[in-house]
């Protein structure tokens, strides 16, 4: 069985490449959780494969975290100017935020997953009509 490839640990020099990484990643992330929060109040307009394919992006990027934990926490033990401390300090920062956006978008998509419109469609009338009655399901028209 072949061996997992060994990351390739950066010098110093790559901080400003780094930063910018873990940035985007942020940004991203929080673009991505605002752009889902809004079919918190109908997760009927998402379907299966796109609640499904968020889930996969970030579980994967939050199995690949640990290496720039690894690599700022490599830096850190070395010398550093005091710009470089505090800007791996702040990416240390960036990236706990990271972390926990991503488990915020994890949790969102696991909630909005139960409502698709594969399983809206999949109901009877009748689980549908007991569920409005319920108020599981909220009357959005206008």
């Amino acid at each position: 069985m072949p061996k997992a490839p060994q990351p390739q640990w950066q010098p110093i020099s790559m901080l400003p490449t780094i930063a910018t990484h873990i940035d985007g990643m942020l940004e991203a992330a929080q673009e991505q959780y605002q752009t889902l929060l809004p079919a918190k109040a109908k997760p009927h307009v998402l379907d299966d494969y796109t609640v499904n394919r968020v889930k996969k992006v970030f579980v994967e990027q939050q199995k690949d975290l640990w290496l720039f934990d690894e690599q700022l926490t490599r830096w850190s033990k070395n010398q550093l100017s005091a710009h470089q401390r505090k800007e791996v300090d702040r990416l240390a920062g960036q990236m706990k935020k990271l972390r926990e956006q991503i488990t915020v978008i994890l949790e969102l998509a696991d909630d909005l997953g139960k409502g698709t419109i594969e399983k809206v469609m999949s109901k009877s009338d009748a689980e549908l009509g007991l569920e409005f009655l319920q108020g599981h399901i909220k009357d959005n028209r206008s």
